[in-house]
């Protein structure tokens, strides 16, 4: 078994620790489309479908507050339900608005290939 290494600020955490996060992502875009197309129920995305694309976003907004609270506090177990939530709503609204997972993989794998990682863009000498 591969040895756990300190991360930033001494966490520990183990290797491959997305491991079968692909999985449930994929699990959850696919039952959205299945809400959406009407064959399976669940009041709370029903609800959330058809609240509009400017609540969907809100809620995306309200869960990353929330779960930068939770990380603020030193809340772990909030931290791990906040961002359940935060990936839930953000799926949603990538479905609403025609966004495919893989088309974040893609621009993903982009970033990786130009930066060594898929981290945030530097801003521009024009920003």
């Amino acid at each position: 078994m591969a040895k756990s290494k300190p991360g930033i600020g001494g966490s520990i955490h183990p290797p491959l620790g997305v491991a079968g996060l692909e999985g449930r992502l994929q699990r959850l875009w696919t039952a959205i489309g299945e809400v959406r197309a009407g064959g399976r129920l669940s009041p709370r995305t029903i609800k959330l479908l058809k609240s509009g694309r400017a609540k969907m976003a809100q809620k995306v907004i309200e869960e990353a507050a929330e779960l930068g609270i939770e990380a603020v506090r030193g809340n772990r177990i909030g931290l791990v339900e906040e961002s359940v939530d935060l990936l839930y709503n953000l799926l949603v609204l990538w479905s609403d608005a025609g966004v495919f997972p893989s088309e974040i993989a893609a621009a993903m794998e982009r970033r990786e290939q130009l930066l060594g990682m898929a981290e945030k863009l530097p801003k521009s000498d024009s920003d």
